[in-house]
């Protein structure tokens, strides 16, 4: 916790809403001292940051759920030739 200093700090609302409000960034105090550095740079660089952590974070579905129907009835029918041609 962070007491009796003055700090810097952006406010970045959260691109995924369902886990979290907003992200804070605490600015280093020699941020901006940096040559070329602005403030629209260090904004950006924060918001950028939020977006690849909340895209990161997002769950895959199971890979059953991530093949096509199609697949499925080419995987099923494969199967029943294979089938049929041992049977026979």
């Amino acid at each position: 916790m962070v007491k009796g200093i003055s700090r810097r700090v952006i406010v970045v609302d959260s691109p995924d809403p369902k886990l979290f409000e907003q992200a804070i960034f605490i600015v280093k105090n020699d941020a901006f001292s940096q040559e070329g550095v602005t403030s629209q740079q260090v904004l950006g660089e924060a918001c950028r940051i939020a977006r690849s952590c909340a895209a990161a974070q997002t769950a895959r579905p199971p890979l059953w759920r991530r093949i096509p129907i199609w697949g499925w009835a080419a995987g099923l029918a494969a199967i029943a030739a294979a089938l049929m041609a041992w049977l026979l």
